[in-house]
C-alpha cells in the first residue's frame, strides 16, 4: 500500500482528542502538573537574574526590589512558588531510581538506596546553603 498523497484520496479517520484528555486519569494529571512546575522553576531563575541586575545597579535598586518582594502579594506568590518547587523536587527525586542504574559488585543497587542517596544529597545541599546564608 502506497502512502503517497493523491489528490482525491480520502483522509484517514482520526478520532479527535479533547484538550483536557489528561484529566481522565490521576497518573496523567500528576504528570502534567509536574511538567507545569517548570514554570515555577523558570520564575525563580528569572527572579535570580533580576536580583543580580538590581545588585549591579547599586544598593538603592537592590533595596527597591526587596521592598517590592516584601509586599504581601509577593510573599503569598513566593509561598505558592515554594510549594510548587517542593512538589517539583520530590517528583524529580522519585524519578531518579528509574533513570540512574547504580551497580556495585555486579549487582544493581535497590531503588530505595538510590532514592535515599538522592535525598541525602538534597539535605546536604540544603544544609550547606543554609550555613552559607546564615
Amino acid at each position: 500500500m502506497s502512502t503517497t498523497y493523491r489528490r482525491h484520496h480520502p483522509r484517514w479517520h482520526r478520532e479527535r482528542t479533547p484538550i483536557f484528555w489528561w484529566l481522565g486519569r490521576f497518573a496523567y494529571t500528576r504528570f502534567i502538573a509536574r511538567e507545569l512546575t517548570s514554570l515555577a522553576v523558570a520564575w525563580v531563575a528569572l527572579l535570580v537574574v533580576v536580583e543580580v541586575a538590581a545588585l549591579g545597579r547599586g544598593p538603592a535598586a537592590w533595596e527597591r526590589l526587596h521592598a517590592l518582594l516584601r509586599t504581601p502579594p509577593a510573599v503569598a506568590l513566593h509561598a505558592l512558588v515554594l510549594g510548587v518547587l517542593l512538589f517539583h523536587s520530590l517528583t524529580w527525586l522519585h524519578l531518579a531510581p528509574k533513570a540512574v542504574v547504580v551497580r556495585l559488585g555486579g549487582r544493581r543497587l535497590p531503588d530505595g538506596a538510590v532514592l535515599a542517596g538522592h535525598y541525602a544529597a538534597w539535605a546536604a545541599a540544603s544544609l550547606g546553603l543554609l550555613w552559607v546564608l546564615s
